[in-house]
């Protein structure tokens, strides 16, 4: 465009004659200066066009290096995001029993004759040993939405108070399983099932924990699956569980197992459970000192139970209750498939009550109910009855302090037939505990951890003492009259 006008004012010139003739040259002169100026503008324009390119292809490869960076980092983050599907997850206590001689207490929630029949009393300020559990879990979630876990727990327990305990200890894989669920294949009743399959508490247990005493506690190696959804108000779970009964030494028989296969029902709220248990030559177990009586090789337990969402219907809070029976090797209700000493005509019932409420902005209430009969259980006539109730009182002092209260008591009347060198004994027990509790948050009964000190008075009757000469009672230093437990003790859960 400038040239084009530059010739025409140069046309223009050479057409023209008088005066304007003679300033030709002149013109020329600056024609020419100004043509070299607007040359050496368009050579810098070609350097800056070409300087534009490169840079346009410096920006590109940036650019991609930049898509390269942002998809290692979205690598990054998806492994990150992995890592967060990994859990740990843990429960302990620990503390120092006294008692009011200045030596070591004795205690534990079963210290009573019917603990050896299962029948636990209040854990408050009744503990004097070390037990932690370890859970250790990793979750994979897939992009059709399926996912897959994987639980390992170990656990110890020990009752020294030393700080070196290898030679006492008790270290063990509780549960080493995996599960997978919603799987994009399923369908139907399955189609938001969980299967299994390893070494496992069951996922439907559940316990009085102020008791320390599960209402049912399903455990072993096995398989399964959960969540089937039979009817729209109908889940059920189905598995098969061993254990290991060992050898029968007398007969030559090795890798005596039990086998539990189990379909458990929930109905809304309810909840009843199905076993079937079967141990292939356990029948020729003698388990009551050769007077001839075999153990069960097979058996059944049921269980039928009611979750509330309240504290039975009269105040917020929970409440649970349940009824068992078992026959033969079923007749060890909490513990499924546990004892391998039951006899085939072994008949057992427990009922189970409990739950936990506010009873006014301060104060909480958790009260519990367990009582079992049982016969025919290790000899032919034999007879177990027991019965606990315990009570567990919060009352909230700050937002860092409760003074919690138990109390316990315990009737029982045992007739175990000399089983074991066993004497038949009837009577009570009772335990009152006072436990100062500090917490980071007074927030509920389950708020933990908890650091507590508390005191313990326990008394019983005297008939008590003669049970068995290898239990608490059985010891001449542990006697019916009044016994006093002090300590220390932490739990925790997370």
């Amino acid at each position: 465009m400038f040239k084009s006008r530059l010739a025409l004012a140069v046309a223009l010139g050479l057409g023209m004659s008088g005066p304007l003739w003679a300033a030709q040259s002149g013109i020329e002169a600056r024609l020419a200066a100004l043509e070299a100026r607007v040359q050496a503008a368009e050579a810098r324009a070609e350097a800056a066009e070409s300087r534009a390119s490169q840079a346009e292809v410096k920006a590109s490869a940036a650019s991609e290096q930049a898509q390269v960076a942002n998809s290692r980092s979205q690598q990054v983050d998806e492994k990150t995001a992995g890592a967060q599907g990994f859990e740990f997850h843990g429960y302990a206590r620990s503390g120092l029993l006294v008692n009011g001689n200045g030596n070591g207490g004795r205690g534990g929630p079963y210290i009573t004759p019917a603990g050896s029949v299962g029948g636990a009393v209040g854990r408050l300020g009744n503990e004097d040993d070390t037990y932690m559990e370890a859970n250790l879990l990793k979750t994979q979630t897939f992009d059709d939405g399926s996912w897959a876990r994987y639980k390992l727990m170990l656990a110890d327990g020990v009752e020294t108070s030393n700080d070196w305990t290898a030679s006492d200890s008790s270290l063990n894989t509780r549960q080493v399983f995996a599960e997978i669920g919603n799987l994009a294949s399923f369908d139907g009743a399955f189609k938001h099932a969980v299967l299994w399959a390893g070494k496992r508490f069951d996922r439907d247990n559940f316990d009085i924990h102020w008791l320390d005493s599960d209402v049912v506690f399903l455990a072993g190696t096995g398989g399964g699956v959960y969540d089937v959804q039979l009817a729209d108000s109908w889940k059920a779970n189905f598995s098969l569980y061993g254990r290991d009964y060992g050898d029968i030494s007398a007969s030559g028989l090795s890798d005596i197992e039990s086998h539990i296969l189990t379909m458990n029902n929930r109905f809304g709220n309810w909840q009843w459970m199905v076993n079937g248990l079967s141990a292939n030559d356990n029948e020729q177990r003698i388990n009551d000192g050769g007077k001839g009586s075999e153990a069960a090789d097979k058996g059944a337990h049921t269980l039928v139970a009611y979750h509330a969402d309240s504290f039975f219907g009269i105040n917020p809070g929970f409440s649970k209750a349940a009824i068992l029976y078992g026959h033969g090797l079923g007749a060890e209700l909490k513990g499924l498939g546990s004892d391998s000493e039951l006899l085939p005509d072994a008949d057992a019932v427990r009922i189970a009550v409990f739950g936990a409420t506010d009873i006014a902005p301060r104060w909480r209430f958790a009260p519990a109910l367990l009582a079992e009969q049982s016969q025919d259980r290790y000899a032919k006539g034999d007879e177990y009855q027991w019965l606990t109730l315990n009570t567990r009182v919060a009352q909230v002092v700050s937002q860092n302090l409760e003074l919690v209260y138990e109390a316990a008591w315990q009737y029982m009347d045992l007739d175990p037939k000399g089983y074991q060198g066993r004497q038949a004994v009837s009577g009570n027990f009772t335990k009152l505990t006072f436990a100062p509790t500090f917490k980071a948050q007074t927030a509920g009964f389950f708020e933990r951890p908890e650091l507590r000190l508390f005191a313990t008075w326990m008394d019983w009757s005297s008939e008590l003492d003669n049970y068995a000469s290898d239990d608490a009672m059985g010891q001449s230093n542990f006697t019916a009259g009044g016994e006093w437990n002090f300590g220390v003790q932490m739990e925790t859960w997370f």
